[in-house]
């Protein structure tokens, strides 16, 4: 099993990342138009480089991910095969507590039994006794009526032949039930001795699956960590592909303002004009939301989270919390999602190249697909994701490309 700490390591690349972001946009210009084309080529390239970066480290997390999920598979798998030694540990112990109850009725009936033979030898030698001190007592069968009372010597003889037989006979039966008793004895032994056998058997298996379930509680405890570990990984992958996402659209901006400048600069050198324009809209646009004031304009700004310069692809609207969101125009939900850095948000498109970006909701009421008219309420004015208060984060988009706002609500 792998012994390591590499979301460490990778928490600390993400953040050099945003540092090195943060360097990088400090020197940015002010203005766009105070920017020159190789200082614009130079920031673009930065970006590139930085989303280079953390496409590496995504690589890295994902692989991290990978070998996480494997180790995670691999404990599962053990602890599969520990649980069914558990099971069939488990199987064994029944099967042995039956056999001991099974031993257990056995040994009670051979009790019964041997208590039974004893009871009958008692008895047989009180009775020979009793016969005996009865024969003595009536004079019929003692020595002294053998030897002083007999007729003659053949009598001598019939009655010295009666006292065996009858001795003989109780002898007999004392010695038969004795063998009986003995043997009953022996059984009842050997019964006890295969019951012990089986407790002690018990016993072993009562043992070994302690230490089963002491594996067993260790691969849960190392596969919590795994999940918790993966849930690491997952939060820095999930960061570190926000920031891509998000350097992603930076980069296509910062083309776009270096392509500008440079149609600009074109433009300048054959006309002398020195300004460019936003694409013309016919369509009626209104103001996605009451707003008491504007708190952030289009343009550059310093960032009120990340506190370096970073250009302002919208207008903030700063309203109070909870205030409706409404669609700028008709069109359909391409976005309804969230976002680290736009918290709660949710674009349209609007069908004729244009699309409107609506940030930083508490929630949204719509979902992707879904078409809305002019005018329809689509969330609520919040402060989620990158945000210092409760505002709406308003951006219009032509074909693909940020343009101010301010050229087509009244604002």
């Amino acid at each position: 099993m792998r012994n390591r700490k590499p979301w460490v390591g990778a928490l600390a690349l993400v953040l050099a990342l945003v540092m090195t972001f943060g360097l990088v946009s400090a020197v940015l210009p002010q203005t766009v138009s105070g920017a020159s084309l190789s200082e614009l080529e130079k920031q673009l390239n930065a970006l590139k480089d930085q989303k280079k970066e953390i496409d590496k480290e995504i690589k890295g997390l994902k692989g991290q991910l990978s070998d996480n999920l494997s180790d995670m598979q691999a404990i599962v798998k053990q602890k599969g095969t520990i649980d069914q030694e558990i099971f069939m540990l488990h199987e064994q112990t029944a099967n042995l507590n039956e056999q001991i109850a099974t031993y257990v009725l056995m040994i009670a009936d051979k009790q019964e039994e041997l208590d039974e033979a004893n009871a009958r030898l008692a008895e047989l030698n009180i009775k020979n006794k009793q016969r005996i001190r009865a024969m003595e007592e009536d004079g019929a069968v003692s020595y002294w009526s053998v030897l002083f009372k007999a007729n003659s010597f053949a009598d001598l003889l019939d009655r010295l032949n009666m006292v065996e037989e009858i001795a003989a006979s109780d002898q007999r039966r004392l010695k038969e039930m004795s063998a009986v008793s003995k043997q009953v004895e022996e059984a009842k032994i050997v019964l006890e001795k295969e019951r012990t056998a089986l407790e002690e058997s018990k016993a072993e298996l009562v043992e070994s699956e302690k230490v089963l379930e002491e594996r067993r509680a260790e691969a849960d405890k190392l596969l919590a960590e795994l999940i918790s570990k993966g849930e690491e990984y997952q939060k820095l992958l999930d960061k570190a592909e926000d920031d891509a996402a998000d350097l992603k659209s930076d980069i296509k901006d910062a083309q776009n303002a270096y392509n500008d400048k440079k149609e600009e600069q074109n433009a300048s050198n054959n006309s002398g004009s020195s300004s460019g324009s936003a694409p013309s809209s016919s369509a009626k646009w209104i103001v996605p939301c009451k707003y008491k004031r504007v708190s952030s304009a289009y343009g550059w700004r310093i960032h009120p989270v990340y506190g370096y310069k970073k250009f302002h692809y919208g207008v903030d609207l700063a309203a109070s919390s909870g205030t409706p969101i409404k669609a700028t125009r008709a069109g359909t939900v391409t976005v309804a999602k969230y976002s680290s850095s736009a918290g709660y948000y949710v674009t349209l498109d609007h069908g004729d190249g244009f699309s409107s970006q609506y940030m930083h909701m508490t929630h949204y009421i719509v979902k992707k697909g879904q078409k809305v008219d002019a005018g329809q309420v689509i969330g609520y004015v919040g402060s989620t994701g990158a945000s210092t208060g409760p505002h709406l984060h308003f951006s219009i988009l032509y074909k693909g490309s940020h343009v101010n706002p301010a050229k087509y609500i009244k604002i």
